[in-house]
C-alpha cells in the first residue's frame, strides 16, 4: 500500500475537518439569537407559554433574514426534552438531530424542486402516522410559493385539520404567489430586513469571535451591500476574512465588492452639477482605469443625490447614520451648495440613464454621455428663475411700447385683460394660461328660468344633468334664430332624429310654457363647439404676440404654445387683504410662474418691488 493510499484511508484530523461558513457556523440556535424579529419572538414566546401553538405557520421575508432558521428553532422548541419551550437546550438528542437535519420526524422539503401533487400526496399519506422519535411531527416546506396549483389544492384539507401531532411551517420570499386559501389557514409572520446598525453589530460580534480586525468603514460597506440580509452579510464577511488574512480594511472591501472610490464619485457628481464636464470626465477616466464598473458608478451617484436631498430636509445627524463625521460634514457642504431643483433634475437624469448604461455596447461611453448631458442641464436656470428673468425683460419691453394691443381692453373696461401663465411640462412643452374675468351667472341658474340666448339654454341643459342632450346640442346643432319659446335649429350630420322633440318637452317642463321648434333647411351658423374652437384659436394667437411668450419660445427652441386655460381673477375694486401666512405676492408670482400685466400701474409696482429685492 503506497503512501497516497495510506493518506486517503487514515482518519481525518481536526485540521482536515469540514469548514462551515460563517452563515452556518453562527446560525441562531434559540429565539433570543434572532436579530431584528422582536414581534415574531414575542408572539411565539406568549404562544408557547399559554400552550396556544398554531398548527401551521407562514414565514415570509427577503432572503437571508432567518425564515428556515426560525422554522428549525420552532421544531426544536416543540420536541426538546424540556419542552415545549421557547428556549430549547440544543444538547438533547431531539435538538441535535433536528439541528443536523437527520430527525426522521422533522421533514424539510424544497418546494422549488418538488412542485407536483405527487410530492404533496406523500405528505398527506405520512401525516396519518404518529412520530417515532420525537413529540411532534414537523413539516418544513421552503419556497412554498413554487408549488403548483394542484399541489396547493391537494394540501388544503390536511392543512385545515391536521392530526394533533403534526405542525406545518412554510417559508417563502414571494408571499403574493401563495393562494389566499393557504394563507387563511396559517399564522403569518413577516420577517423584516435587518438595519445597518443591526448588521454592523452582528459583524462586530463575529469578528471578535473569529479574532479578525475590521474597521468601521468596512462594516458599513458590507452592511450596505448585504441590503438587510444577514446571510448575505456573513457571506461577504467570510470572503473578506479570507482575502484579508485576519485584517479587513475599507480599500480591500471596496475592491472585493467592485465599488468605486466614494470620494471620486462624489467629486464627479459635484463637478457635473457645477457644469464642469471636463473635470468630471477626467475623474471618471481615473475610476475606469482602476477597474470601476460604469453601472456601479452611476448607482453610487444616485445614492449620493438621494443622501444630499435628505441632508437638505432632515435634521442634522439624521440624514444618514452610516456616514462618518467627516463624510457627513462634506455632504452637508454640498447640500448647501446645490439647491433642491438641481438635485431633483440630477435624480431624474441619472435614474433614466440606468437602462441606457445597461443596454449600451460600451457602458462607460454611455455614462460619459450621461454626465455631459447632466453638466449641460446643470448650467440652465430653473423654470422659476427663468420666468422671473423673462418677466422683468417682458415688463421692460412693454413699458417701451412693445405690448399687446389694448384698445379692445380699454373699450371693455378695466377687467377685460388676460394674464399669461407659462408652464413647462416634462417633455419641454410650454403652455400659456389665460386669465379672464369670470362670466356672470347664467339667468338659468336663478330661481326663475330666464333664457337669453342659445348658450344659456345649453348651460341650463348641462345644469339639469341631461348630458347626452347637451353633447348633441353642443356639437351638432346650429341655432339660427332664438326667441323665448321659439327656436329655429339646423341639425348637422350626427344629430339624433328625436333631439328636437326631446328638447321641446324638457324646455316646456322646465319653463311651464310651450316651446315651438322649427327646422331650417340650410346651414348658416356655427355650432357651440365651433364657436369655442374659434375663440380658443384667437386666444392662442393673442398669447403668441405676448412678449413673455415670445421670449420663452425663443429661449427654448422647438417649444410650442400648447394650451390656454382660464384662472380666477381678483377684481381691483374687491382686492382682499394679503395673507400673512402665505409668501409675499411677488414670491407667489415667482413660484407659480405668473406675471400680471393688467395695467401699467400694476406693472410699475411690480418692477419697483423687483428692484428693491435686488
Amino acid at each position: 500500500m503506497n503512501d497516497s493510499t495510506t493518506h486517503r484511508t487514515s482518519p481525518p484530523s481536526e485540521k482536515d475537518a469540514a469548514y462551515f461558513v460563517l452563515a452556518r457556523k453562527y446560525r441562531p440556535k434559540i429565539f433570543a439569537d434572532l436579530m431584528g424579529q422582536e414581534a415574531l419572538v414575542r408572539t411565539l414566546t406568549n404562544a408557547f407559554a399559554a400552550n396556544r401553538i398554531a398548527h401551521a405557520f407562514m414565514l415570509t421575508g427577503v432572503r437571508g433574514v432567518g425564515k428556515t432558521t426560525t422554522a428549525r428553532i420552532i421544531a426544536k422548541g416543540l420536541n426538546c426534552v424540556e419542552g415545549p419551550t421557547i428556549t430549547p437546550c440544543n444538547v438533547c438528542e431531539s435538538c441535535v438531530s433536528i439541528a443536523e437535519g437527520r430527525c426522521v420526524d422533522v421533514l424539510e422539503m424544497d418546494a422549488a424542486s418538488r412542485t407536483g401533487v405527487e410530492d404533496i400526496r406523500e405528505i398527506i399519506d405520512g401525516v396519518k402516522y404518529a412520530p417515532t422519535s420525537v413529540r411532534t411531527k414537523v413539516y418544513i416546506i421552503d419556497e412554498v410559493h413554487m408549488l403548483s396549483k394542484n399541489a396547493f389544492n391537494a394540501l388544503l384539507k390536511t392543512l385545515e385539520e391536521p392530526p394533533p401531532h403534526v405542525i406545518f411551517i412554510f417559508a417563502t420570499t414571494e408571499i403574493r404567489k401563495v393562494p389566499i386559501t393557504v394563507l387563511s389557514r396559517c399564522q403569518r409572520f413577516d420577517l423584516r430586513r435587518l438595519t445597518m446598525e443591526e448588521l454592523m453589530a452582528l459583524f462586530t460580534k463575529i469578528a471578535d469571535a473569529e479574532a479578525v480586525e475590521i474597521d468601521q468603514t468596512s462594516k458599513q460597506l458590507i452592511a450596505r451591500a448585504a441590503d438587510g440580509s444577514a446571510r448575505d452579510g456573513l457571506s461577504l464577511l467570510d470572503q473578506a476574512i479570507s482575502q484579508g488574512g485576519g485584517t479587513i480594511n475599507a480599500v480591500m472591501v471596496r475592491t472585493m465588492l467592485g465599488l468605486a472610490d466614494q470620494r471620486n464619485v462624489l467629486d464627479i457628481l459635484s463637478f457635473t452639477l457645477d457644469g464642469n464636464a471636463f473635470e468630471a470626465l477626467q475623474r471618471l477616466n481615473q475610476l475606469h482605469t482602476a477597474g470601476a464598473d460604469a453601472l456601479i458608478v452611476l448607482q453610487d451617484m444616485l445614492q449620493f443625490v438621494h443622501q444630499l436631498s435628505r441632508f437638505k430636509i432632515l435634521p442634522e445627524g439624521k440624514a444618514d447614520t452610516t456616514l462618518s463625521v467627516d463624510e457627513q460634514k462634506g455632504m452637508k457642504e454640498l447640500a448647501e451648495k446645490f439647491g433642491t431643483p438641481a438635485l431633483a433634475r440630477a435624480w431624474q437624469v441619472l435614474l433614466k440613464g440606468i437602462p441606457e448604461v445597461q443596454m449600451a455596447p460600451q457602458p462607460m461611453a454611455a455614462l460619459e454621455m450621461l454626465l455631459i448631458r447632466l453638466a449641460h442641464i446643470g448650467t440652465l436656470p430653473s423654470p422659476g428663475e427663468l420666468i422671473k428673468k423673462l418677466s422683468q425683460e417682458g415688463a421692460q419691453s412693454m413699458l417701451a411700447g412693445q405690448t399687446l394691443s389694448t384698445s379692445s381692453a380699454a373699450a371693455q373696461g378695466p377687467q377685460s385683460f388676460r394674464t399669461v401663465r407659462l408652464q413647462q411640462s416634462n417633455t419641454g412643452t410650454l403652455s400659456a394660461v389665460s386669465k379672464q374675468p369670470a362670466e356672470a351667472p347664467s339667468p338659468a341658474q336663478h330661481a326663475h328660468i330666464a333664457l337669453n340666448d342659445w348658450r344659456s339654454l345649453a348651460t341650463l341643459i348641462s345644469n339639469k344633468r341631461e348630458m347626452t342632450l347637451y353633447g348633441q346640442i353642443y356639437n351638432f346643432i346650429e341655432c339660427q334664430n332664438f326667441a323665448y319659446g321659439r327656436l329655429t335649429l339646423y341639425p348637422r350630420a350626427g344629430a339624433h332624429s328625436s333631439i328636437t322633440t326631446r328638447l321641446s318637452q324638457l324646455l316646456s317642463q322646465w319653463t311651464n310654457q310651450p316651446w315651438m321648434i322649427s327646422i331650417a333647411q340650410t346651414s348658416s351658423h356655427l355650432t357651440l363647439a365651433e364657436e369655442d374652437e374659434a375663440t380658443h384659436k384667437n386666444i392662442l394667437a393673442e398669447a403668441h404676440e405676448h412678449p413673455l411668450v415670445k421670449a420663452v419660445l425663443l429661449a427654448f427652441p422647438g417649444s410650442k404654445l400648447e394650451n390656454v386655460r382660464d384662472v380666477i381673477q381678483i377684481d381691483e375694486n374687491t382686492r382682499v387683504p394679503p395673507d400673512t401666512s402665505s409668501p409675499p405676492s411677488d414670491q407667489r408670482m415667482h413660484d407659480e410662474s405668473v406675471v400680471d400685466f393688467s395695467s401699467h400701474d400694476h406693472l410699475s409696482e411690480y418692477l419697483n418691488d423687483e428692484s428693491e429685492e435686488d
